[in-house]
């Protein structure tokens, strides 16, 4: 029996953003700095902790509406044709999470220069949109092969040559208030950041429950599969036949909760995967493969720097291990894997071999028990769990289906604005 969770709300969110920042040192600790900087800013404002909290959490999730890994160094390098595209979407998948509302319109203006907003920029969301921009361009213009108090002077200058344009004189006004100080600069750039949010940054002690942490997991699922539209859908049905199993083989009703939150954060670890290897249709080659084997260690990684939810980093970390220790990345055997892991692995599997790819159609129930079966027979998978597939497959199928086409009228709709470029593809 697993008691409620109780989770720091800060700690959660600076773990999930380091998720997203991991696929590239170029961009290690972006959000995460950029947050550090709206945190110092809004102190000068003297904002309200509420109002604190809300441009906090944008910044900790500002690039979260670009997907690709590719994409995501386009916005950071300012190369990318139009950083409107992935403002828009970022509002869109967090606006789906009612705690985030107000965090997805600053999130959507936080490239608009204060010039086409001046008319609105007494509307706080719309200034802490304006401290997001600066933050942004600050944390991007910072030389990270350079000591930081050998570049501060010109950092500072290229912020005040943009009041009155791109940015809100008074943004600017805040970021003079802090400029001068060694330790702003020496904490911004400091490996201890993560460690220095968490004991003292906005929100410390806010904790929830997992009927708070599921819609963030879902939002999670939803960045971790609209990466590519191969899996678009992967993480959503992956999720429904857990918790069907679950009912299936006398799972708690929170421990069916819990499954459903490590369903949809199973892939989590794919967030440091090139688009280029998830979207290829061909057989992955050994050095592709090997850096495929890392995602489930980075779910593990990233899950596990949150208090309060070792079991959900478990049922979702561990659901390419194999009762008979030739899974990976830890090569764990026998029981060592706890239930909930068992029936992670036989959704996750399930689920990959019954869905649609765009280089094949999934395969029926005959196709699908077969595989499953024959891994049961060289114990790698658990033979309980397999038997209620195959006990209740239609009934399991069918919840599984239509939780998969929910989440990919979702998919369509995010990505309907007429302008905006195929990012599935990118």
């Amino acid at each position: 029996m697993y008691n409620q969770l109780s989770i720091n709300l800060l700690n959660l969110l600076l773990s999930l953003s380091d998720a997203l920042d991991l696929a590239s040192p170029e961009l290690s600790f972006h959000q995460m700095r950029t947050a550090f900087i709206v945190w110092e800013l809004a102190k000068v404002a003297k904002m309200d902790p509420q109002e604190t909290s809300r441009l906090f959490s944008a910044a900790l999730l500002h690039d979260i509406g670009a997907l690709s890994l590719e994409h995501k160094i386009e916005v950071h390098r300012g190369s990318v044709y139009d950083p409107q595209i992935h403002c828009i979407l970022g509002e869109r998948i967090l606006s789906d999470v009612p705690f985030f509302a107000d965090s997805a319109v600053i999130v959507r203006y936080h490239h608009t220069k204060w010039t086409n907003l001046a008319d609105r920029s007494k509307e706080p969301l719309i200034f802490s949109s304006q401290i997001l921009m600066l933050a942004d361009i600050l944390e991007r213009s910072v030389d990270r092969k350079k000591f930081i108090l050998h570049q501060d002077q010109e950092l500072i200058s290229k912020i005040v040559s943009l009041s009155g344009s791109s940015l809100n004189p008074e943004a600017v006004d805040l970021f003079k208030a802090v400029c001068y100080r060694e330790d702003f600069w020496l904490d911004l750039t400091s490996s201890r950041l993560y460690s220095l949010l968490l004991h003292a940054g906005p929100g410390k002690n806010e904790y929830i429950d997992q009927e708070m942490l599921h819609p963030i997991s879902i939002l999670f699922r939803n960045i971790i599969d609209f990466r590519s539209k191969m899996t678009a859908t992967h993480s959503s049905g992956v999720a429904a036949a857990a918790v069907q199993l679950s009912k299936y083989v006398g799972l708690t009703e929170l421990e069916l909760d819990l499954m459903g939150i490590a369903g949809n954060l199973h892939d989590l670890g794919k967030l440091v995967i090139p688009t280029s290897i998830l979207d290829k249709a061909d057989k992955l080659t050994k050095a592709e493969f090997a850096v495929i084997r890392q995602h489930t260690y980075f779910t593990y990684t990233v899950l596990t720097t949150i208090g309060g939810i070792m079991t959900v980093a478990e049922w979702a970390a561990f659901h390419h291990e194999r009762l008979d220790g030739t899974g990976y990345p830890f090569h764990l055997k026998g029981d060592r894997l706890n239930l909930g892991s068992r029936i992670m692995a036989v959704a996750d599997i399930f689920t990959a071999l019954a869905e649609d790819r765009p280089y094949r159609k999934g395969l029926d129930r005959q196709g699908v028990l077969s595989i499953l079966q024959d891994m049961g027979k060289r114990n790698g998978l658990d033979r309980m769990v397999l038997r209620a597939l195959e006990e209740n497959y239609d009934a399991i199928e069918e919840v599984t289906k239509a939780k998969q086409a929910q989440a990919k009228k979702f998919y369509d709709d995010a990505f309907s604005i007429p302008w905006m470029p195929d990012q599935r593809a990118s």
